[in-house]
């Protein structure tokens, strides 16, 4: 069937011609074949993608649509959100790796008997691995849907299911399975049985779960789901039995979705099931990067290393999965998660799922209010929990067995979450959340933490740098915590503060520092139950030191400082740079400006642009964003205006990633100001970022020193901005250059890259300079540096 029902904005037509968005307005004004607007509003209307690739092709604006870009805008037009696309899309790659015969099978013939057959054929798959959950009928990604009030046990049910015993086994007939009946699916063995979410308090629309937030300081108030048909509501605020988070989706739901689902299977070909399912939702979290509030990959990957490998692993606030994706698989083990947002606990299974070959169980709820794993006793817990969340449920909770510490005050949510984390824990168990620094310190949670203390519970706090997740402008806690058997004579807390590996860019701390450090000393402690004192980074402290009247946990406020003689030798080695460098700025500092006087000189050269040099193949083009497979350092656009090394991180993606080579000119496109950068060594091989235009030229038509000075003129970047409210954007195609012939160019680029030295020399100083006089305060203020 032709993919009629996908619409793409304009956006979506400059991504797919390689143009910019005042291309395709153009294109809309001059064109009166261009195809009419099917859907959107007035100001940004939205059109069929097959009528627009259709005349693209026609207008010798396009070859083809490359696969991956068909596939994400048949997904970001759906009909339903991309967020319920995403998980059919996930349960169909599901289907595809474990049972590809199936899919075969059930996707051989038309749209309507692909339709017909997949929900039994993914009931196959989605029983064993999550529980029995059938569809609902308005897909998953509304929050006021959670549970669907139609559970799989009605025969009442109003999902709209097609799925027929009978297309249960058609298909099971084809591939040699057994059929699936839904009516038997529930409380089969081997999944979780019944469907319950009484009690269950969900906010519409905005998860209350962090690694989701939109706003995590102002929670929505919480609204009433119905219980589910034929389940009680359980004692004590908490189901009987959780809710599998991936229903199986209904034939109505998936034949308009029937493009989609062929698409991703085409994609899965190319890259690999996990591969296009991890491509698609990061490109959804790269395109909503205000809905959600992401747990960094590195500081996961810390988290999941300090706790330790484990056969049963829980996190009860699991976003899209990032903590538990980053937990060394093992064969025997089991992966619980919960999440406020239905959508993303079904993400979560899927990508968990489709990563490794273990025992899945998530489920959507209020995790404080509905605990869907009351009985569950793991070897590990790791949680990045919401902050300041006041609407957590204090008023109905008062009496809850999990307080075993003390009663959180109103504003304490994280103190909840800690004693939630510590109430799900096997006796040896370690749980490992990610805390606000204020965590440790308000009065209003002393009598928990000193609790917490005595009894052995918490094992180690660790002060990460500023900038390693966010809120990005201050540096969060992680807090390590067992359930204790026994309390030793003389407990000791490990406190570590890693400040010191904090980066001037926005890509994050000093990962690879921070982990050593960290790991490091956790490590020790653990074995011995103490650590030597490390100045300025590790301290294990008796527990009674810590048990006065403030019980402040900061680990900065009780870790020795640097010796004076470490401080005096850091600054005389600061001092002495400042100086050569100084010097060399004054050796590089310009000549005298040589006026032209030439007469033969020309008084306006001939100029052409970037566009028509690229058309022209003297230069490609190409934009950043994609993070690649591998884990490689990546040049945003912070870092070309700073002068400063690779910096950022991207996700990791399936689709390629822009390497940088030597020679190549980047530009940043946001922000109004006249920058482009050569690539030298210090960035070379770096992935490009957002916001970033590379420019490589042909080293026997163009010169990349003079290629880049002239594109930071000042009047050459106004004449190619554009401006929308407050922000500026450089098209990067209507930048000029004079034609010159190659030898003069050279003389020119040497002129810039001469500039460039100067300036880089100078931004060195200044970093220098701040820092000997932020030393030199320090150093005067903690008496390592005595006044003259």
């Amino acid at each position: 069937m032709q993919d009629n029902a996908t619409e793409v904005t304009a956006a979506g037509i400059a991504r797919l011609a390689g143009v910019g968005r005042a291309a395709v307005s153009n294109w809309r004004r001059r064109h009166a074949d261009f195809p009419k607007p099917v859907g959107g509003t007035e100001t940004s209307p939205s059109f069929a993608l097959a009528d627009v690739e259709s005349w693209l092709r026609e207008q010798g604006k396009l070859a083809e649509v490359p696969l991956r870009e068909r596939v994400w805008q048949q997904l970001v037009g759906h009909p339903e959100g991309p967020v319920t696309a995403l998980v059919y899309a996930g349960c169909a790659l599901l289907l595809i790796q474990e049972r590809p015969t199936v899919w075969l099978a059930a996707s051989a013939g038309s749209d309507e008997r692909m339709a017909a057959m997949l929900p039994g054929a993914l009931e196959g798959v989605i029983v064993p691995r999550f529980g029995a959950a059938r569809g609902r009928g308005r897909g998953v990604h509304r929050g006021r849907e959670v549970g669907g009030a139609a559970a799989v046990n009605s025969p009442g049910s109003a999902s709209g299911s097609v799925n027929t015993p009978a297309e249960g086994s058609a298909v099971a007939a084809t591939s040699g399975m057994s059929a699936v009946n839904s009516a038997s699916a529930v409380n089969s063995a081997g999944a979780v049985n019944a469907v319950n979410t009484a009690n269950t308090q969900i906010a519409p629309n905005t998860p209350s779960a962090v690694n989701t937030q939109a706003h995590p300081t102002t929670p929505p108030a919480p609204v009433n789901t119905a219980p589910a048909v034929n389940t009680p509501p359980a004692a004590n605020n908490t189901p009987a039995v959780p809710t599998p988070a991936v229903p199986t989706p209904t034939g109505p739901q998936l034949l308009p979705t029937a493009p989609l689902l062929r698409g991703v299977a085409d994609l899965a070909a190319e890259l690999g099931t996990r591969e296009t399912f991890e491509f698609l939702l990061g490109r959804h979290l790269d395109a909503n990067p205000r809905q959600y509030t992401l747990t960094p990959p590195e500081l996961a990957r810390l988290m999941a290393e300090l706790a330790g490998s484990a056969g049963t692993v829980l996190d009860p606030a699991c976003g899209t999965g990032t903590l538990l994706g980053a937990v060394t698989p093992r064969p025997d083990q089991q992966l619980y998660a919960q999440d406020n947002a239905p959508d993303l606990a079904a993400l979560t299974a899927l990508r968990l799922a489709l990563h490794a070959q273990v025992t899945v169980r998530a489920t959507a709820g209020d995790t404080l209010r509905a605990d869907a794993y009351p009985e569950l006793r793991a070897d590990v817990v790791l949680c990045h929990p919401p902050f300041n969340e006041r609407n957590w449920g204090h008023d109905e909770l008062a009496y809850d067995p999990r307080w075993e510490y003390g009663f959180p005050a109103r504003n304490e949510s994280e103190l909840a979450w800690v004693q939630h984390a510590l109430a799900r824990l096997a006796d040896t168990g370690t749980a490992v959340l990610l805390m606000p620094p204020a965590a440790a310190s308000r009065r209003s949670g002393r009598r928990i933490r000193a609790d917490l203390l005595r009894r052995g519970a918490l094992k180690a706090v660790v002060a990460l740098p500023i900038g390693a997740a966010p809120p990005y402008n201050i540096p969060l806690h992680l807090w390590v915590l067992r359930r204790p058997e026994r309390v030793l004579g003389q407990p000791e807390v490990l406190l570590v503060d890693t400040g010191r590996f904090a980066t001037e860019g926005r890509g994050g701390p000093d990962w690879q520092a921070v982990r050593g450090a960290v790991l490091d000393a956790w490590r020790a402690f653990d074995r011995a139950g103490r650590l030597d004192d490390e100045p300025g980074l590790a301290r294990s402290v008796p527990v009674i030191e810590l048990l006065d009247d403030d019980v402040d946990l900061a680990p900065a406020r009780h870790l020795p400082p640097a010796t004076a003689a470490e401080g005096a030798d850091e600054l005389t080695a600061v001092r002495e740079r400042l100086g050569e460098t100084l010097r060399l700025t004054a050796d590089l500092t310009p000549p005298p400006v040589d006026h032209a006087t030439d007469p033969d000189r020309p008084t306006r050269w001939p100029l052409t642009t970037i566009g028509e040099l690229a058309r022209g193949g003297a230069l490609v083009m190409r934009t950043g964003g994609n993070g690649g497979h591998a884990r490689v350092p990546v040049l945003t656009d912070h870092d070309v205006l700073a002068g400063t090394a690779p910096s950022g991180l991207l996700p990791e993606s399936d689709e390629e990633a822009v390497l940088t080579e030597a020679g190549d000119v980047v530009v940043p496109v946001l922000g109004g100001g006249s920058m482009a950068r050569v690539i030298d060594d210090s960035t070379v091989g770096a992935v490009l970022g957002r916001s970033l235009v590379l420019l490589r030229p042909d080293p026997a038509a163009l010169d990349p020193w003079f290629l880049a000075g002239f594109l930071r003129g000042t009047a050459n970047n106004r004449q190619a901005s554009s401006y929308a409210s407050t922000a500026t954007r450089l098209d990067v195609r209507r930048l000029q250059l004079p034609r010159l012939p190659l030898d003069e160019q050279r003389r020119y680029g040497a002129r810039f890259r001469a500039l460039e030295d100067f300036e880089r020399a100078l931004r060195q100083a200044g970093r220098l300079g701040e820092q000997l006089v932020r030393g030199m305060y320090d150093g005067l203020t903690d008496g390592t540096v005595m006044p003259e």
